[in-house]
């Protein structure tokens, strides 16, 4: 089932995705929540800081887990996705790091890295919840339009589009890595709630096929429309064909 939200403003969007979150923490303190990265859930994090300091929730109790990293990158590296939750979220909040899980970047064999990581989400159970961003060609997580989609956490090729998207994080191209490793798409949809968010008129049409077109790997976001709980929110823009 899909519910859709379409917000009025930057606030709206970003105060509607992190009242989702936190009324999660509100009622089960112990919730399991998939975290992603990108400019997308920048300011919801910004606004579960906000709620945090002001005393309306907690993550003392709660546990994450991302949904990739770029193979090779140091988690100390700027660009790292474990470096980014730190600074825009975990640093900022009462979050037990040995309850906060980004897959390993610089493991001697990124396939282990992958094993391990899969072990680790057969062990937590169950996601609470997945926030979960879009790639301008559909991907959800590092999980790239192809012939045939993986369930588990595994090695992904990055598509060059996503490289160029990435590519204003970096000082140049040749610095992204062409390599993650990532959440499966079985990996997603096991979540019991799915947070999709998009923003922007350059995701209007992805977001339209995502949530209406034929469910094909070609883009593998189509692949949320089978999940039972999902709630979208999208800006006016974003949200204009839906």
């Amino acid at each position: 089932m899909l519910n859709i939200i379409k917000t009025s403003s930057e606030d709206h969007f970003n105060e509607t995705g992190a009242g989702i979150i936190a009324s999660l923490l509100q009622s089960n303190p112990r919730a399991i929540l998939g975290l992603a990265t990108g400019s997308t859930p920048v300011g919801v994090y910004g606004k579960l800081i906000e709620l945090y300091r002001k005393g309306s929730v907690s993550f003392k109790q709660a546990t994450t887990y991302n949904l990739d990293e770029y193979i090779g990158l140091p988690a100390d590296h700027p660009e790292s996705y474990r470096r980014f939750m730190d600074e825009k979220l975990f640093n900022h909040i009462d979050i037990l790091p040995e309850n906060t899980h980004v897959p390993s970047g610089v493991e001697a064999d990124p396939q282990k890295a992958a094993e391990d990581y899969s072990r680790l989400l057969d062990e937590a159970g169950q996601i609470d919840l997945q926030l979960l961003g879009l790639g301008h060609n559909g991907h959800i997580g590092f999980n790239e339009p192809g012939e045939e989609l993986q369930g588990p956490p595994h090695i992904v090729k990055l598509d060059e589009r996503t490289r160029l998207a990435n590519a204003r994080f970096f000082n140049s191209i040749e610095e992204v890595p062409t390599h993650a490793i990532t959440m499966g798409i079985g990996s997603i949809l096991h979540a019991k709630q799915i947070l999709l968010m998009a923003k922007g008129e350059d995701k209007a049409e992805v977001i339209a096929r995502a949530l209406k077109g034929p469910i094909t790997t070609k883009c593998p976001a189509t692949f949320l429309q089978t999940h039972s709980n999902v709630v979208v929110v999208v800006d006016q823009a974003a949200g204009k064909w839906l």
